[in-house]
């Protein structure tokens, strides 16, 4: 089926009632062989998914080439998939993931003045409008671990804010770290709470790899938390598979016959956080 936006998906998680909510995952990209074993896993869940082109892939690989690869995945899948830009920084950028394909733009304006947040989220949101996509806002810094600290979602900022841009899909800060390894994190769920009280967007949590898979069903089932955004677990299997299948056969030198090594345990991993999020009562 063709590529979706995030909006009807997400706002169709939130419909559901407390207890019966589901979530989709917002999966890291890095290249061709991880974003097929994520669509492949999709299918054989049955669920939704996002794929999702953060700053990394996007250096790696241009948003030229990045986005129609993601796109054709997405349009031949048998699944609604989306196709994610990632923490776009500046509106040039995110304006050139519209015209190559993507169906979902993630602004971070977290480290700005709420105002100037606001102010470019509101003309980037209106861009992704024109073009038939979905726009997701940040307020709040989510942290990295052995990197820059978190500062959690101020509650009048965020009202402010969900007022003012109406976004598709809202990203927070309450607990949740990027690039965690360890399910360490703890999340604020007295803070989210007040957040649900002065919004109306779908939330997305940011490194959702922190977070432990039974925070993980609860939230997905009982708040309205409705995207969570995986990539180091996923990059984690891939790893782990990629030195197992060297170690096997050492003297292997084709690319293409290493990597294709790596699908079917990241794959497996895919399949674990999908089903996770997708049946929370499993």
């Amino acid at each position: 089926m063709p590529a979706v936006s995030i909006t009807r998906m997400l706002a169709d998680t939130n419909a559901a009632p407390l207890g019966e909510r589901r979530a989709v995952a917002g999966v890291v990209v890095l290249g061709w062989e991880d974003a097929r074993a994520y669509v492949d896993a999709a299918e054989e869940v049955g669920c939704p998914l996002i794929l999702q082109a953060g700053p990394g892939a996007r250096a790696h690989m241009p948003v030229n080439l990045i986005g129609p690869m993601m796109r054709h995945l997405a349009d031949a899948a048998s699944v609604p998939v989306a196709v994610h830009f990632d923490h776009g920084k500046a509106l040039d950028e995110c304006i050139a993931g519209l015209e190559h394909g993507f169906t979902s733009i993630m602004y971070d304006g977290s480290l700005l003045p709420v105002d100037e947040n606001i102010a470019t989220s509101c003309k980037i949101a209106e861009a992704a409008r024109s073009a038939n996509a979905s726009f997701e806002g940040e307020v709040g810094v989510v942290g990295y671990t052995d990197g820059a600290a978190s500062h959690g979602t101020s509650v009048e900022e965020v009202a402010r804010y969900d007022a003012a841009v109406e976004p598709d899909a809202l990203a927070i800060s309450i607990g949740n770290v990027h690039l965690q390894q360890e399910k360490a994190a703890t999340i604020d769920r007295e803070l989210l709470t007040e957040i649900e009280a002065r919004t109306t967007a779908p939330l997305v949590l940011h490194g959702g790899s922190g977070i432990a898979n039974i925070d993980r069903r609860w939230l997905a089932a009982n708040s309205r938390v409705a995207k969570f955004n995986i990539g180091t677990e996923l990059r984690m299997a891939f790893g782990k598979s990629l030195r197992d299948g060297l170690a096997a056969e050492p003297d292997q030198f084709d690319r293409n016959r290493i990597l294709q090594a790596t699908m079917d345990p990241v794959k497996a991993t895919a399949i674990d956080v999908l089903r996770g999020l997708w049946e929370p009562s499993a």
